[in-house]
């Protein structure tokens, strides 16, 4: 069964296989039996009303679009607004953490692309070596070829390598998620499973999203430093920050508390699956894996945007974009940076950002050119169906959209 990812960052699981679809939990049919729970905005003393009930507006449309729970936390020199909208637990009716943990999947590129331009900044490496360099051999196969790829084109997705998820979701269907979700796979193994595929394009022709390109930057961090790429992020990144609600899992399955369920449907009209524990074969490396909550997310990119994590020049290099083509469910006029991707506001301008997705859960984070405001979007179920994923991913998008053009 297809699971389909619409929208660039949501692709961690459209790659999955452009041979299999990844869609999301939560079937419109079923919408009459959800729980409306809509819930009052949540606001700090100094909130403008009409920004919380367009916030609020925008989270219930989501819900209405088939989304069992959503969540929202906005950011802003004038206070922080919360919304949330539908149920957290489907059992029970109990609401959706105000502010919960939640697996924010590719997000956690942009945290590796950040370890690797502060080891570029400290003249450990550069952007131009190839992988070769820092990993003799491992690419290699079928076509593929590490001696001419760059780190550069790792990060920003013209390397043209193929994607390993395919390889590792052998039974799309929720008896497959239950009987696969606990295979682990080394980093070594994962970047095997892609090298016996075919290049997509010859390195730095075209763009395609792949994982498999992160999974070889948290490969290169390793060897580079010496350390694992999760110990680096820690180091580096959650310490200096004080992100002591960003946790990288490893190969642990569960959720810390406080926390919605997921739900995946894994065909129109069907089920819905449970999907809360992570799936291993793809939820525990560099390309994937870390949980935060809402808070942490918001403000890590802040604090990148703002320059608090990155020496100008390499802040101006995750900056600096290449065009995307335009895909059903994306922004018209996307850009890809270095582990970020900028999507342009209707009010002119655009924000920063780089979405996640796993079954049953979407995240999406953006904040502003100068780190100012932030604002993530946790969705917890995915739909079964491409027409309402892609309804979905319009409806958060959207929501990005008027909060942030609201506050300008």
């Amino acid at each position: 069964m297809p699971i389909t990812h619409t929208a660039r960052t949501r692709r961690r699981l459209r790659t999955t296989g452009r041979a299999a679809s990844v869609a999301a939990v939560t079937a419109l049919a079923l919408l009459a039996a959800l729980p409306t729970q809509a819930g009052a905005a949540d606001t700090d003393a100094d909130e403008t009303p009409s920004l919380a009930l367009l916030l609020q507006r925008d989270a219930d449309a989501l819900r209405d679009a088939g989304a069992t729970g959503v969540s929202v936390r906005m950011e802003t020199p004038a206070g922080v607004r919360t919304v949330r909208s539908g149920v957290g637990n489907l059992r029970t009716g109990e609401p959706v953490p105000r502010d919960g943990y939640i697996r924010i999947g590719s997000t956690t590129k942009t945290y590796v692309a950040t370890v690797l331009l502060q080891l570029v900044g400290e003249g450990r490496l550069s952007l131009d070596d190839t992988v070769e360099r820092w990993l003799p051999g491992v690419v290699r196969g079928q076509g593929n070829d590490g001696r001419r790829i760059t780190l550069r084109q790792l990060l920003q997705h013209t390397s043209g390598l193929p994607e390993y998820v395919q390889d590792v979701v052998p039974d799309l269907s929720a008896a497959g998620y239950r009987k696969h979700r606990w295979s682990t796979y080394t980093s070594e193994q994962r970047v095997a499973f892609a090298m016996t595929h075919a290049p997509s394009f010859e390195p730095g022709t075209s763009w395609e999203y792949s994982n498999t390109n992160y999974i070889l930057a948290g490969m290169v961090i390793k060897a580079v430093t010496g350390r694992p790429w999760d110990q680096e992020v820690h180091a580096r990144i959650l310490r200096p920050l004080g992100l002591a609600h960003t946790v990288t899992p490893g190969n642990d399955p569960s959720l810390p508390s406080p926390h919605a369920r997921n739900y995946q449907q894994f065909e129109p009209d069907g089920p819905m699956t449970d999907t809360t524990l992570a799936y291993l074969p793809f939820d525990g490396d560099a390309d994937g894996s870390i949980l935060a909550t809402a808070a942490d997310a918001n403000w890590f990119f802040s604090a990148l945007l703002g320059g608090r994590l990155l020496a100008p020049e390499q802040l101006a290099e995750l900056r600096r974009t290449i065009t995307l083509p335009d895909r059903p469910g994306d922004v018209p006029g996307e850009r890809d940076g270095l582990g970020v991707f900028w999507t342009p506001l209707s009010c002119g301008g655009g924000y920063w950002g780089h979405s996640g997705s796993s079954f049953g859960a979407l995240a999406f984070p953006a904040t502003t050119a100068d780190g100012r405001t932030s604002i993530t979007v946790a969705v917890h179920s995915r739909p079964g169906d491409e027409d309402t994923a892609v309804r979905q991913v319009q409806g958060i998008t959207d929501l990005i959209d008027h909060a942030l053009c609201a506050t300008e």
